[in-house]
């Protein structure tokens, strides 16, 4: 009896590392794409101040 309900709580924890997995992968893209976006930025930034 003990087993059923050993497997029932790995079943249920088991989705809340997949959704914080899932939220870290999220939030690595976004500060990627920001700190990308602002490279960029800052690329044309420096090329138009050069440009006159």
């Amino acid at each position: 009896m003990e087993a059923i309900f050993d497997d029932r709580s790995k079943a249920v924890a088991h989705p809340r590392r997949v959704v914080r997995a899932l939220v870290g992968v999220i939030a690595l893209n976004l500060a990627g794409n920001l700190v990308a976006g602002l490279a960029i930025d800052l690329g044309i930034a420096v090329g138009m101040a050069m440009a006159g």
